[in-house]
């Protein structure tokens, strides 16, 4: 015999349905979501992410042949020190600003934040390629801010949008469009290179690359698309920042990203001036941050693959010990061989901490439409970091080991 059922008990059903909804809509739609993990939009927004990581972070990862050149021809008037605060503060915006941009993504503005990023971006690099020998905040305005701030538009939104298209595959199509910024930081610096030094000088070299980067921007704004309707209960910041206060897990991740992050940037900014410093060729010393940028690219390539055996957290552990370990290397810095060691090996694992950094706070976030202000949460913690490995790494251009086993202990 059939059970019945009055429409006493259908009507308290949908009461309470609606009830539920009423009290958590974002989780409600997060339930209904449906995920395709992969087809030709989710492809093709893959690849127009990765251009954006190419041309957005890999060429703040370049930074160390700015460096060099400013050290060396360009700001002789400044200490090295004050020259890589420029690259400091331009890493600090590119993760920092992801709390806005990440906060503006959640709420259904990923078309604004792409093309307003990109211009942004481009114009800056001209305004770069303007400057003047010896004028320190020209360089600083264009390069640190301006760079920073665009790049950071860009950042958070173009790795958060791949959440449209991946739940299982999620971790893998992220380090896959993260290689973007390896492949980056291993052409932008043999371009700028060549340009420099034995093409074309420097004004016209920055010129030739913002050309190359508007186009590559042009065509990322073409093939990233969103599938995903904005939330009609966009995220409040102020009870997303309540989740996260309640959220162990998640404060605990941040921090530890903060204190790794304050020795990160040290190897890949003064590693081809310190191999200089020590000696070596300055053709061999150019092409220790394309070694490093290689082992790097090669880490995001694969950490999908390792990560769904090992898991984002035993990964991301692991990796961090290693890079924490590997700072000490520069205080023994001196031959080819070293140069290449240290670098192949630093490279290998920062590309994997680079790559799982937006997978983490994915894997440690459990309201979808939240995402975006999460990840963007994590990168201030990260940029934060920055600054103040920047303001400890500033003594350290001289050959004293002292100052690089300081600066190598604090990320422990």
């Amino acid at each position: 015999m059939a059970h019945s059922v009055s429409p006493l008990q259908t009507a308290e059903d949908s009461r309470r349905a609606v009830s539920n909804e009423k009290e958590d809509p974002s989780k409600a739609e997060t339930q209904l979501v449906q995920f395709p993990e992969g087809g030709t939009a989710a492809w093709c927004t893959i690849i127009g992410a990765t251009l954006i990581q190419f041309c957005g972070f890999g060429y703040t990862m370049s930074f160390g042949i700015y460096q060099d050149y400013y050290t060396l021809y360009y700001l002789t008037n400044k200490s090295s020190s004050a020259i890589s605060w420029i690259g400091s503060i331009n890493a600090f915006l590119t993760t920092a600003v992801g709390l806005v941009s990440g906060l503006l993504y959640d709420r259904g503005y990923f078309y604004h934040l792409l093309i307003g990023g990109s211009l942004l971006q481009s114009f800056n690099l001209f305004m770069l390629s303007l400057t003047q020998p010896g004028q320190y905040y020209q360089i600083f305005l264009a390069q640190g801010i301006g760079l920073g701030i665009s790049q950071g538009f860009l950042y958070v939104p173009t790795l958060s949008v791949l959440s449209h298209y991946f739940q299982k595959r999620r971790t893998f199509a992220m380090s896959l469009v993260t290689s973007g910024s390896s492949l980056g930081a291993i052409i932008h610096p043999i371009m700028l290179n060549y340009l420099f030094n034995r093409g074309v000088g420097f004004a016209n070299g920055v010129r030739i690359s913002a050309a190359f980067i508007s186009v590559l921007l042009l065509i990322a704004c073409s093939l990233t698309r969103t599938r995903l309707e904005p939330p009609q209960h966009p995220t409040n910041c102020l009870s997303v920042g309540r989740g996260v206060i309640r959220d162990p897990f998640f404060c605990l991740a941040c921090i530890g990203l903060f204190c790794l992050q304050i020795g990160f940037f040290f190897v890949l900014f003064y590693l081809q001036l310190d191999s200089v410093k020590h000696g070596n060729s300055e053709t061999f010393s150019f092409y220790s941050l394309a070694v490093l940028s290689g082992g790097a690219l090669i880490a995001r390539l694969t950490t999908g693959f390792i990560a769904s055996r090992v898991g984002v957290l035993r990964l991301m552990i692991i990796t961090t010990t290693a890079c924490s370990i590997l700072t000490f290397g520069m205080t023994g810095l001196s031959s080819i061989p070293t140069v290449v060691v240290l670098g192949g090996i630093f490279g290998y694992f920062s590309g994997i901490y680079i790559a799982l950094l937006a997978p983490l706070m994915s894997y440690l976030t459990h309201d979808f439409s939240e995402l975006g202000a999460r990840i963007g949460i994590g990168m201030v913690f990260v940029g934060v970091g920055n600054l103040i490995g920047a303001s400890l790494s500033q003594n350290y251009v001289a050959p004293s080991p002292l100052n690089a086993l300081s600066l190598a202990l604090v990320p422990t």
